[in-house]
């Protein structure tokens, strides 16, 4: 054994060592329809305004390590309930881990599969344990009884439960998931990253329950540049995050950028809008496709199942006609022959269909 790995065998934990990498697909070249992101780019007088505002910052000074005025600001345009707190996070990401740090080392960490990978990752990154449970496959609907059956078996700490869901794109059924709420002992985390594609969510539901935190990311409105998520609940459990928080962890630009941008939430509305008209048109033409299954989405992606083994190649074709999509079928189980699609622009989404009709004319001859 080389003197480096022996170094390495000895000075990181197993969990670590067992772990492979998070990558992300390198998409120069590409058009983009691989990580769910808002593809309209601001209007010239906006990107101007924006830009006069972040002439003044003061990238001299450390920010304000609570952001106050974006966390004001936040309650407001979101109607976050009177009473509860605001956390602030380097995107969702770095909330998950805060909440997953705080645990201790013998908790479990509880998620429906197949979910936002970073609840897994992270998990196993900290050494806790990590229990999914699997959709049911007919529907990717909440297998209640066995969630209700692995929390009173287990008692996870944390609960994760994405609304919609990534990569499924559904909403779960809302009353099974106030059942897992009232069910569990520990914090259920209902993580709204799509909320605005969908209309629904339990940010009204927080004075209901005690255990209950709301997660948001502003990303996939636009903003997936910045890296800012927030979490809302009971200022008690907030203050707990705060702790263990690193100071100043949301920098100047993104605290002027974010309230910039918020304070022009009608631009966002609008391209939310013709993101889910797009989704309609989409959804409708790839059902049209002979072996082609697309499921319901209330995201801003859609899930569509392949003809069995031929994911990877139908992938491989759209990718090198200069589309790039995400291949889920390597993660096996109900992704099997499944591929995701972000909704881009009209002209996008037309490449991409027109891939993957060329696709599967090319690969059926």
């Amino acid at each position: 054994m080389s003197s480096i790995q022996h170094l390495i065998n000895t000075t990181f934990r197993p969990e670590v060592l067992a772990m492979s990498a998070y990558k992300v697909a390198d998409a120069q070249g590409f058009i983009k329809l691989d990580a769910m992101e808002n593809p309209y780019h601001w209007p010239e007088d906006i990107k101007q305004a924006w830009l006069a505002v972040l002439k003044d910052c003061p990238i001299n000074r450390y920010p304000d390590p609570e952001a106050r005025d974006l966390v004001k600001l936040i309650k407001d345009v979101y109607e976050i309930p009177e009473g509860f707190d605001v956390l602030l996070g380097n995107g969702s990401d770095e909330i998950i881990q805060l909440l997953l740090m705080a645990l201790p080392p013998t908790a479990s960490v509880l998620a429906p599969t197949p979910g936002f990978v970073m609840y897994k990752q992270l998990s196993d990154c900290l050494g806790l344990t990590y229990l999914g449970i699997p959709l049911l496959a007919d529907s990717f609907e909440l297998d209640l009884p066995a969630m209700l059956a692995a929390i009173q078996q287990h008692q996870p700490a944390v609960i994760f439960i994405a609304y919609p869901n990534n990569p499924t794109s559904n909403l779960f059924n809302e009353a099974a998931i106030r059942e897992i709420i009232q069910a569990a002992e520990g914090l259920v985390v209902i993580d709204e990253a799509y909320a605005p594609f969908a209309e629904a969510s339990f940010m009204p539901a927080l004075g209901q329950y005690g255990n209950l935190l709301v997660m948001r990311t502003v990303s996939k409105l636009g903003l997936a540049g910045l890296r800012l998520g927030y979490i809302a609940g009971n200022p008690l459990l907030i203050e707990q995050l705060h702790k263990i928080r690193l100071p100043y962890n949301i920098n100047c630009l993104t605290q002027l950028s974010a309230e910039f941008a918020l304070s022009n939430k009608a631009l966002f509305d609008q391209q939310t809008q013709h993101i889910c008209q797009e989704r309609a048109r989409v959804f409708a033409q790839l059902n049209q496709f002979d072996g082609i299954y697309a499921y319901p989405s209330a995201a801003n992606f859609i899930l569509f199942k392949t003809p069995k083994d031929k994911a990877t190649a139908i992938f491989a074709a759209i990718k090198q006609q200069g589309v790039l999509i995400k291949n889920m079928s390597p993660q096996g189980g109900l992704l099997a022959d499944c591929l995701r699609v972000t909704i881009g622009t009209p002209e996008e989404n037309t490449a991409f269909l027109d891939a993957l009709s060329h696709s599967l004319a090319t690969l059926a001859d």
